[in-house]
């Protein structure tokens, strides 16, 4: 439960329109309420270096190991993301923690108090939203830190995205993929030319995408009309989703020790930052809940047959491409090589069909559940005709708790796992469960 002035500040901030929380296709995307509430509040986003970072999916995850990374060498590191899985201040990490809840209440309100003046004064950043703000706090919470480094991940697309009023050093672009097309564009090649958006001229562009992709020569065009240069990290057709984000974390720092950053802790020579950071311990830190996150559960069965304890995946993946990624990471283990349990709720601008076929492959049944966001979700009704025609088994629990525990007590019954996944609000939810949450704690 936050702090009584968090919680008056977010009543607040709640007043706001909040994109997270509505369908998308109406959405107001523009940098001109952003950049006029940072000069009001005196650019604090240019108080502190930054790596900006864009992509379908993997930038949560590839920031997190920059964090963990830049904080080993020594430096004041700061860590913006969304959407935060249980708690607000997730969002903006300062040296690998959460921020306090009284710093954040204190940005939220500076950055209100001027959206307020700003509406008095009819200037553009009467128009911000919520998304905006917070960003805003976030930058002041990292100006207030005396934050060296921050890494900044994009909350939607790039060029347009709140977080685009930073000059990144670096830009990394992890993937491009269809998603959010109503805003972002219908092609991979449109959606790329957005998130390419934030590299600005003097920075260098880190990316897997090659230049014959669809979406890399995008990137290509747009670094060589800039007079960027493009770093490729080109991992093979088999590598692991972690393999793959730590080979591009490592090559922004071995960017960055030749352009002479070197490590600053009392703990490490002073040697160039580079991929040797990225060590087994740096690495485990880095890790963010709701990715591939594992817990072990006591069975809820009484059935002479259930087995005693029951792992979980909980993995907010929303993109088929994804997901499919996770599942053929998760079945080279042999604890997870056999087929499973799922538990899903996916927001109504996700790719249901796409979703529900990579599960086809892996899942023994379906328990579909809502989210408790108005308006945003596929309902579980069109959830379950979907899975009908897939040839899939299923329940509908409109009750994320009721849905989660149910799937528990089949994956026990039958000897199998269970996965929480299609979207991170929903593994959020599930992780705020008591049993879920003692779980987490005896790890």
């Amino acid at each position: 439960m936050p702090s009584s002035d968090l919680r008056a500040t977010l009543t607040r901030l709640n007043d706001l329109t909040d994109w997270e929380r509505r369908p998308r296709g109406a959405m107001r995307v523009g940098l001109e309420p952003m950049s006029d509430l940072m000069q009001r509040l005196g650019n604090p986003h240019r108080s502190f270096r930054s790596i900006h970072v864009a992509g379908t999916k993997g930038k949560g995850s590839v920031s997190a190991l920059l964090e963990a990374a830049m904080l080993r060498a020594g430096y004041r590191v700061g860590r913006y993301s969304s959407p935060h899985l249980q708690q607000v201040t997730e969002r903006v990490s300062i040296g690998q923690n959460a921020v306090d809840e009284s710093i954040l209440a204190c940005a939220l309100a500076t950055a209100l108090d001027v959206y307020e003046d700003a509406r008095r004064d009819r200037s553009a950043a009467a128009a911000a939203t919520w998304f905006d703000v917070m960003t805003a706090a976030a930058f002041i919470s990292f100006k207030e830190a005396d934050v060296e480094w921050a890494v900044v991940e994009v909350g939607l697309g790039g060029r347009l995205d709140s977080t685009n009023v930073i000059d990144a050093e670096v830009a990394v672009v992890t993937n491009v993929e269809l998603e959010h097309t109503e805003v972002l564009g219908s092609t991979r090649a449109e959606i790329a030319g957005e998130k390419v958006g934030i590299l600005k001229r003097g920075s260098i562009l880190v990316t897997p995408l090659p230049v014959n992709d669809e979406a890399g020569s995008v990137l290509q065009e747009r670094a060589d009309h800039l007079g960027c240069p493009v770093l490729r990290t080109t991992p093979n057709s088999d590598s692991t989703i972690d393999n793959r984000n730590v080979a591009l974390a490592g090559s922004v720092l071995n960017h960055l020790g030749r352009e002479g950053l070197q490590t600053i802790s009392a703990n490490v020579p002073s040697v160039p930052l580079g991929t040797w950071l990225l060590d087994p311990m740096v690495r485990a830190s880095a890790r963010l809940p709701g990715r591939m996150e594992r817990v072990e559960l006591q069975s809820l069965s009484t059935s002479a047959h259930a087995s005693g304890t029951v792992s979980v995946i909980l993995d907010g993946a929303h993109v088929p491409f994804n997901l499919d990624a996770v599942m053929h990471d998760l079945h080279r283990q042999p604890l997870f090589n056999g087929p499973c349990v799922a538990v899903v709720a996916l927001a109504g601008d996700k790719d249901a069909v796409g979703l529900l076929s990579i599960l086809s492959q892996y899942a023994s049944h379906i328990v579909f559940t809502e989210l408790p966001i108005a308006n945003r979700g596929h309902t579980i009704a069109s959830l379950a005709t979907i899975s009908d025609s897939l040839g899939l088994t299923c329940d509908m629990l409109p009750d994320p708790a009721k849905a989660f525990d149910r799937a528990v007590q089949l994956a026990s019954e039958r000897g199998q796992w269970v996965i929480v996944t299609g979207s991170l609000h929903l593994v959020g939810i599930v992780r705020s469960l008591d049993a879920v949450s003692r779980a987490i704690l005896r790890r």
